[in-house]
């Protein structure tokens, strides 16, 4: 078992470097579409909250104290509090809902 452990690697490897490598193929020239290029700068803001809110609510030991500190997190940087404030508030408001 131990020496497949290195082909997942490998395999899971080639797959994410295909994945970065994909565009700069197929995408050379530079996108002149207005409505493509707005879709693609929300992409990574898409993706990252896809990511963040399940993991946030899941992972805290009750799902309301990880809404509340999604909310409070989100609230914080609404107003450009600092990064490490905001997690701290966030984690304080997981802790003290939890």
């Amino acid at each position: 078992m131990p020496e497949r452990v290195w082909l997942h690697i490998a395999v899971m490897a080639a797959v994410t470097y295909a994945i970065r490598l994909i565009p700069f193929v197929l995408l050379r020239r530079e996108i002149r579409q207005p409505h493509f290029r707005a879709f693609l700068r929300y992409v990574p803001y898409a993706t990252l909250t896809a990511m963040t809110v399940p993991a946030a609510i899941v992972s805290a030991p009750d799902p309301l104290a990880g809404a509340a500190g999604l909310l409070v997190a989100g609230i914080l940087a609404f107003f450009g509090v600092n990064l490490l404030l905001t997690a701290a508030a966030a984690s304080l408001a997981v802790w003290l809902i939890g």
